[in-house]
């Protein structure tokens, strides 16, 4: 069946079994869910769901309640998380032994379980649904609006909550409108560089040739980072549709899912998901009756950073050596296989169903100016709430780790946040003024990045930062061009000289000048980017590297060689735990007497000063 009526046939085909998903769900039915991304199941989410699978049928309610997985809720710090729907009760860090008492007391008796719900820190109080949290109260879901709802591996809960009614919408517009919807609405590439996607997928419509390909970009390698996972392992369907509907804008009939390899989880949901999309007939040949073919393949990344680079990319895909070539030629116009390419990021191709179904004004109505709609964000470190957030873009930074990510999760003083992952920069609590979008942090010297956020506290030393993500990137670099390959290993070379107490006048300016000439020589983004943490963290804390050169201190108590442990006399209680929990035997002392650290035969591991409990131990 083709053409205008095959379409429409097709398409109403479609929106009857959606209506009769819709229409075989009780609504008032109890549903149990289990947040099964990644950090869940790392904590027990799958005992959790076994168990209580377990306790429906001991208990005989099999026939009163459904119980089933979903993808990640976001709040990795209180995982695994049990919701009980309609009435959107939230269980926080719910054991398999809970089972039980969840389904008598709250599946059978319809009381809630006190001691399971989420404690705030702030006023103490138990708060019974997910909206009462401040960890939820300051985002805007777009795309997690589903994540905690739907079965990932289930197309019909997708179908339920109105998945796959963009596509036949984009189907019935010319090509050349959805492209002008994309644009009309400002959705920026959410990879990194921001790149405006409808005039991306402009210059790939318009490029020569009939051959042409999409590709989405999950290859996500950020240390800190797990948004992307996060986003496929909830929603599968929400990516392709939206990279089904980008496909047809652009004129392409193949693309691929680059998705690496480390992430079993969302490549297991999103093979099932294009296998479903595929029996449903929203893949292959004929796609709803338009006259539109496109199928794609997941192919597996090996792991390397460097190919999150669009050209390295490619060249992965095609079996060469993960290296990026000198553009131009762009992908638009010269890409896999030398045919014209689109690649977009998975938060980008998750988002344009969004965007078709509601229309680009609402989705303009949302951030700033110049940064429209929402973007996620993986927020780690020294917060009380660490996890997966989505937030309108132009939100403060302060805002963001203060009220959703619930501030300081110690006693110290929080330091700095930086954004976009090694490629980004620090930026210190004092600009966290600032509004999250393109513009400002880049004028602050960080990015947005692919939505890496990691907070550091005053026990957080900066040069130690820098050196560590220097670290990463040296390893990651391909090698290709000599600024990159020699430019970033020469300034991780002086930042360890530096953090091991052997900097020398002249250093902070040397690392100045190398990063200049890095992000000038360098072929792509990685190199480019690479110096970002060095200079962000001379530019805002130079203090610092002047202590670890001048005076041979590290103000954080971070860098071994420069520091020295000690126990503060009215503080010991002689109480052992340190001397018996020091594996070099270098502390010594009778018990309830004051104990002593030979700094001779000291490591300085930490040790000590990790396991006391009367704030005894201290760095000088």
């Amino acid at each position: 069946m083709s053409g205008t009526n095959g379409n429409q046939n097709l398409a109403l085909e479609l929106e009857k079994l959606r209506e009769e998903i819709i229409a075989g769900r009780d609504i008032a039915r109890p549903i149990l869910t289990v947040c099964a991304g990644t950090g869940c199941c790392a904590s027990g989410a799958l005992d959790v769901r076994d168990a209580l699978e377990a306790q429906i049928k001991e208990q005989g309610v099999e026939a009163h309640v459904e119980l089933k997985i979903t993808g990640c809720r976001g709040f990795c710090e209180q995982g695994p998380l049990v919701a009980v729907l309609p009435k959107h009760i939230f269980y926080a860090k719910v054991k398999a032994k809970d089972a039980g008492e969840i389904v008598r007391k709250t599946i059978v008796n319809g009381e809630i379980v006190d001691r399971l719900l989420f404690k705030d820190p702030v006023t103490g109080k138990r708060l019974v649904h997910e909206t009462d949290i401040p960890f939820y109260q300051e985002q805007q879901r777009v795309l997690l609006k589903d994540s905690g709802y739907i079965n990932p591996t289930l197309i019909e809960d997708y179908l339920a909550v109105g998945g796959y009614t963009a596509l036949p919408k984009a189907l019935k517009m010319l090509p050349g409108d959805v492209i002008e919807e994309i644009k009309k609405s400002g959705l920026r590439g959410r990879g990194g560089a921001g790149f405006p996607a409808g005039v991306k997928w402009e210059l790939a419509r318009k490029a020569p040739g009939d051959e042409k390909y999409v590709i989405c970009n999950a290859d996500e390698g950020d240390p800190g980072a797990f948004q992307d996972r996060s986003l496929i392992e909830a929603n599968p369907h929400s990516v392709l549709e939206g990279i089904i509907i980008g496909a047809y804008a652009i004129g392409a009939n193949f693309g691929y899912i680059y998705l690496r390899h480390e992430y079993p989880l969302a490549v297991e949901r999103m093979q099932i998901a294009v296998e479903a999309a595929r029996k449903q007939g929203l893949l292959g040949k004929n796609i709803l009756g338009s006259g539109f073919d496109f199928d794609l393949f997941v192919q597996l990344g090996a792991g390397a950073f460097v190919c999150g680079e669009e050209t390295a990319l490619m060249a992965s895909i095609e079996g060469k050596v993960g290296e990026p070539r000198s553009r131009p030629p762009y992908p638009a116009q010269k890409g896999l296989w030398g045919k014209p390419t689109n690649i977009n990021n998975v938060k980008t191709w998750a988002t344009v169903p969004y965007i078709i179904k509601n229309g680009a004004d609402w989705y303009s109505s949302i951030g700033t100016e110049t940064s429209k709609g929402t973007t996620v964000f993986s927020l780690v470190g020294k917060v009380k709430n660490t996890g997966l957030i989505e937030v309108p873009l132009g939100i403060t930074l302060r805002d963001l780790i203060e009220k959703i990510g619930g501030g300081a999760s110690g006693d110290l003083p929080l330091k700095a946040v930086q954004t976009g992952g090694p490629s980004g920069g620090c930026i210190p609590a004092s600009m966290w003024h600032l509004p999250v979008d393109y513009e400002s942090l880049k004028a602050a010297g960080s990015i947005m990045g692919s939505g890496g956020m990691i907070v550091m506290d005053e026990s957080t030393c900066m040069v130690d930062i820098a050196r560590y993500f220097t670290e990463f990137s040296r390893y990651e670099s391909c090698g290709k061009c000599s600024a990159c390959r020699e430019g970033v290993r020469r300034m991780h070379e002086v930042l360890e000289y530096i953090t091991q107490g052997l900097g020398e006048e002249g250093d902070i300016e040397r690392l100045e000048e190398l990063g200049k000439a890095v992000q000038t020589g360098s072929l792509c983004a990685l190199g480019q980017t690479a110096p970002n943490p060095v200079l962000t963290t001379i530019k805002y804390f130079r203090e610092e590297y002047e202590a670890h050169i001048r005076d041979k201190k590290c103000p954080a108590g971070v860098c071994k060689e420069l520091i020295e442990f000690y126990i503060f006399a009215e503080n010991c209680t002689g109480c052992t735990l340190c001397a018996r929990s020091c594996p070099v035997d270098a502390i010594s002392g009778e018990r309830k007497q004051l104990h002593v650290i030979d700094s001779q035969v000291c490591i300085r591991c930490g040790m000590c000063r990790e396991v006391c409990n009367q704030n005894a131990v201290f760095t000088r």
